[in-house]
């Protein structure tokens, strides 16, 4: 299995990145990392490490694509960018997947002008994990369409099905439209008309599920567009945030609570870890021609090491064939109604 990483990408990169590949080739077997990037610094960093050095190979590049630059003017200018070389690795089947934690706009204007949209798929869409208690469920889109269409959330229920069931090893996954109430003929205009698509396919749709229960894990898949999938991932990384700030604080308040935080040292741990995205390694970006991971901005060695492993699943899964062969299948029985 061959896994292209964006060695510059990240507001950790190269370090973090790097010190995550060489963790994954350690941890993971049948792998081999193609980073991508300036091969002085990658070198720099990889003469930290003792490793196979058969497992891993430089790209050289003489670009960056940065956060400040304007996504679809630097993947048209950055040609030799860390990113667009990756994307072109897996192009041209040198690489099975490819992760990068850069430019959330550029990979996905990269992944459209580079790998293409799977055919019947309308637009794109970046599946988050999001925790809940009970184990994980599989939001999208988390940001990639401000604004949808009916079909778009049926693409979008479809794609995170198939990977929940793949990827995740969950079997006939519930789905569910986020909406303000669980009542048919709830929320706005596009809800109500997805809603009335999901109910004609086969997908294990459960209706409406009201955003409050999501943290209990009310469905294996959560279906919304862009701007309200980004604002409840935000929203929840805050409060949960926020909560363990207050957590820590009150803990430390005096002897007493001190002496009860250790108590539940194991179980805070736990808690804590339930609420790492660093466990989960990134987002699958649904609906491209591709195996292609978003790893968070932030990703430090541990989360690049999760995307690999993640990556690796995503490609031997062939959750990009079972995709186009399901969308076909639609297509082929509404052609035939």
């Amino acid at each position: 299995m061959r896994i292209a990483v964006d060695g510059m990408g990240g507001d950790h990169a190269p370090k973090e990145i790097i010190r995550g590949c060489i963790e994954g080739i350690n941890e993971i077997d049948d792998i081999e990392i193609f980073l991508t990037g300036q091969k002085d610094l990658i070198e720099k960093e990889l003469k930290k490490y003792q490793f196979d050095h058969n497992r891993i190979q430089i790209v050289h590049t003489s670009e960056v694509i940065t956060n400040d630059d304007k996504p679809v003017k630097a993947v048209r200018k950055k040609k030799d960018s860390s990113m667009v070389v990756g994307l072109n690795l897996l192009k041209e089947r040198k690489v099975d997947a490819f992760i990068s934690a850069g430019n959330t706009g550029a990979l996905l204007a990269g992944s459209l002008f580079r790998l293409g949209r799977i055919k019947g798929i309308d637009r794109p869409a970046i599946a988050s994990v999001y925790p809940t208690t009970k184990g994980i469920s599989l939001l999208l889109d988390a940001g990639a369409n401000a604004e949808c269409k009916p079909r778009n959330l049926l693409e979008f229920g479809l794609m995170g099905s198939l990977y929940v069931e793949k990827v995740l090893e969950k079997e006939h996954p519930s789905v569910g439209l986020a909406n303000i109430g669980i009542e048919e003929g709830k929320g706005t205009q596009l809800i109500r008309e997805s809603f009335e698509l999901f109910k004609k396919t086969d997908l294990n749709f459960c209706g409406n599920a009201e955003v409050r229960d999501l943290p209990n894990g009310i469905v294996d898949v959560i279906v919304c567009d862009g701007f309200v999938g980004n604002v409840i991932l935000k929203l929840t990384e805050g409060v949960a945030m926020t909560i363990m700030s207050m957590m820590k604080e009150v803990f430390t308040k005096n002897m007493m609570n001190k002496i009860g935080a250790m108590l539940l040292k194991g179980s805070l741990k736990e808690f804590k870890k339930n609420l790492d995205y660093t466990e989960y390694g990134g987002a699958p970006l649904l609906g491209v021609n591709g195996a292609v991971i978003k790893a968070h901005g932030s990703s430090n060695a541990k989360a690049i090491k999760n995307a690999i492993k993640q990556a690796k699943i995503f490609a031997e899964k062939e959750v990009i064939e079972v995709i186009n062969r399901e969308i076909h299948r639609i297509g082929d029985e509404n052609n035939g109604e």
